[in-house]
């Protein structure tokens, strides 16, 4: 109807009159492009509404109008033109290419907006400086750099990896590039090598946008390291004397140059190669072994200490001790062994434990204590010996004094009386004392003393004193009285009673300078060159006895033994000899080793059994003498004598021991008052 038909040809109408006003518009343009060198790369134009003149620029400049672009070899534009397609494209690309390009519809004055082409250049395989085999010193800390190569765009990442693992501890450093050009990338890998690292392999890569997968250079650790040492023993366990042999291995890059041996810390002299043989002793427990292994790049060293079985080796031994009665006395030693020794005390010629362990103390000491006490070692192990050592206990107390024998005299006659002192400490003085006097030595009247070192004892006695009362001249009085011998220190007195027997018959100048060997005839005798005279027959005078004689008795009393000390000084035999010449007595004196006297004289006892000496018949002259003081109870101070000079011996004088002496040249140990 025509109602019906005015609309749609208004419809009609609207529509051909849009198409026909429509104006030239791009329907696509083109956009930034990434490309990677040497590759295609297209720049997308399309234009609606327009049918003239296409072209494309390049940072501004009209590449041309033609669809194959003369004078541009890698370039031409694509697309069907009717349609309004004008694609640019360009290949391979170059560096050069990179550009900012549009697409423009000349003759309708439409420029597309700018599109940038982007060219990516893959990195090359990195440099690693020192490649492919990288020599390091093991323990050393040291720095691989890795470098990029080539005009890489981007500028690549390098990376270290080692057995497909990213590396850490990499520092990073990039070169500024100059105008124009690319900058060059340098990566460090930090690392303290050991020796476990020899012969690893280690990569580094170069990655970036334009390859990411990247390229990888690889290079081998080659790793100089210092001897690695191990220090055998064979056997580890050794008793002492027997051979070792150690045996030292090492390992090293490079070889090793030197071998070098030390005991203690103190070279072995002449031990070169990698073993060594010694014969094993006690010191090798504490002065370990060492071997020392150099090569070019360092040394090392290893040290072994040998399990040295050996017995007791006496470190510090004991020293003496002097303690007064009652006191507190300890002694110590200390034994070395492997294994350690068993230590105990006993007591000199005893067999009872007294202790055990390095220290041995006793209680509030007696005299009975004084003596040598042994420290002894007991191997842990048997069969490595032992040892001992002693120390001598020495108990301070007042004196004991024993009365020696003293020879019957002939009235008028000369005439001795002897004592013994035993003191620690050594007494003042030793004083003879009788009815109207006293004297400690030095001469008074008819009287003489002399005081002389006795022979040296044994079990902890002190040194010994012997004190000589000389008595020129004997009268009735004599014989009957009592000598008093007496001696004190800081400690106490003690003293005894001594007599002078007599003889029935004979005269003194018939006695005079005789002794009786042993073994001889009844009338034989030897007597001074001096003073030689024919002895009697009928009294053989005083009798010489040596270590294996008989005793002899006197007719004058019976043998006793007895110690008078009671085990203090240990007194069993002292044999005394004086040499007292012609001043006042004359002649030589060597008691026998009885007592002699009727009962109730004092008793004499023969030492040298005991002592297991010889009697000393020789006079010994002595640099040091006694010195005396006046003191209100008569006693002396004096000084014990430091040394002896040689024996006073006349010439021609018979051998030891049974002589006779001339009188001496000089007085010993005599101060006169």
């Amino acid at each position: 109807t025509p109602r019906m038909l005015v609309p749609a040809l208004l419809v009609l109408l609207f529509c051909f009159r849009g198409r026909a006003g429509m104006s030239p518009h791009f329907l696509q343009q083109p956009e930034d492009l990434v490309v990677l060198l040497g590759e295609e790369a297209r720049l997308p134009c399309a234009l609606g509404a327009y049918g003239g003149l296409v072209q494309w620029t390049k940072d501004g400049l009209a590449l041309g109008g033609e669809r194959d672009l003369p004078g541009w070899s890698r370039y031409w534009i694509s697309g069907n033109a009717a349609s309004g397609h004008h694609d640019l494209h360009i290949r391979p690309v170059e560096l050069e290419d990179e550009a900012w390009y549009e697409c423009q519809a000349t003759q309708a004055g439409l420029r597309s907006r700018p599109a940038q082409l982007h060219i990516l250049v893959p990195p090359e395989p990195p440099l690693v400086l020192g490649g492919p085999s990288v020599s390091l010193v093991a323990g050393v800390p040291a720095n691989l750099t890795c470098r990029s190569r080539g005009d890489a765009r981007p500028t690549p990442e390098l990376l270290w990896f080692r057995d497909g693992i990213q590396l850490d501890g990499t520092t990073f450093h990039q070169t500024v590039p100059k105008e124009g050009t690319t900058g060059s990338m340098e990566s460090t890998l930090s690392l303290t090598p050991s020796r476990r690292d020899d012969g690893a392999t280690l990569v580094c890569r170069a990655q970036s946008q334009a390859l990411p997968v990247g390229r990888d250079t690889a290079i081998t650790l080659s790793l100089q390291y210092p001897p690695e040492v191990t220090l055998s023993a064979e056997p580890q366990t050794v008793q002492e004397g027997e051979k070792v042999t150690f045996l030292c291995q090492a390992t090293a890059q490079p070889p090793v140059t030197g071998y070098r041996w030390a005991k203690g810390g103190s070279p072995v002299l002449g031990a070169r190669g990698p073993m060594l043989e010694v014969l094993a002793d006690a010191s090798f427990l504490t002065e370990p072994v060492s071997c020392e292994v150099s090569n070019a790049v360092g040394s090392a060293n290893r040290s072994t200490a040998l399990d040295v079985l050996f017995g007791p080796i006496l470190q510090a031994k004991p020293e003496p001790v002097s303690v007064d009665v009652g006191g507190d006395a300890s002694f110590s030693c200390a034994w070395r062994g492997n294994p350690p020794p068993r230590v105990t005390w006993t007591r000199r010629g005893g067999s009872q434990v007294l202790g055990s362990g390095p220290a041995l103390r006793l209680p509030s000491v007696g005299p009975e204590d004084a003596g040598d006490y042994v420290c002894r070692a007991a191997p842990g192990l048997p069969g490595l010996g032992g040892g001992a050592a002693e120390a001598r206990l020495t108990v301070n107390a007042p004196p004991v004094v024993t009365a020696l024998h003293s020879a019957p005299a002939f009235l008028s006659g000369p005439a001795r009386l002897q004592c013994l002192v035993f003191a620690s400490p050594a007494p003042e003085a030793v004083v003879w004392s009788w009815d109207e006097g006293f004297l400690a030595a030095g001469s008074q009247g008819r009287f003489l003393v002399e005081t002389f070192p006795a022979p040296e004892g044994r079990g902890g006695q002190s040194p010994g004193l012997i004190s000589v009362l000389h008595i020129s001249g004997t009268q009735e009085s004599d014989f009957s009285r009592g000598f008093n011998c007496s001696a004190r220190n800081r400690l106490g007195e003690g003293g005894t009673r001594v007599s002078l027997g007599r003889r029935a018959s004979g005269s003194f100048s018939e006695q005079k300078n005789m002794v009786r060997i042993p073994g001889s005839s009844d009338g034989s005798s030897s007597r001074a060159p001096e003073q030689e005279e024919t002895g009697s027959h009928e009294d053989q005078g005083p009798m010489v006895l040596t270590d294996h004689s008989d005793p002899v008795q006197d007719e004058e009393g019976a043998l006793e033994t007895k110690d008078p000390t009671n085990g203090y000084y240990k007194v069993r035999g002292v044999s005394v000899s004086l040499s007292l010449g012609e001043a006042p007595g004359g002649g030589l004196f060597l008691p026998p080793p009885s007592p002699l006297g009727p009962p109730g004289t004092p008793t004499f006892y023969d030492f040298n059994p005991h002592l297991g000496m010889v009697p000393p018949c020789r006079l010994y002259r002595a640099w040091a003498g006694y010195l005396t003081t006046p003191h209100p109870r008569a006693f002396t101070s004096y000084l014990k004598p430091t040394s002896f000079g040689p024996p006073d011996l006349a010439p021609g004088t018979p051998p030891f021991p049974y002589a006779a002496f001339p009188t001496p040249s000089h007085q010993r140990l005599q101060t006169h008052v």
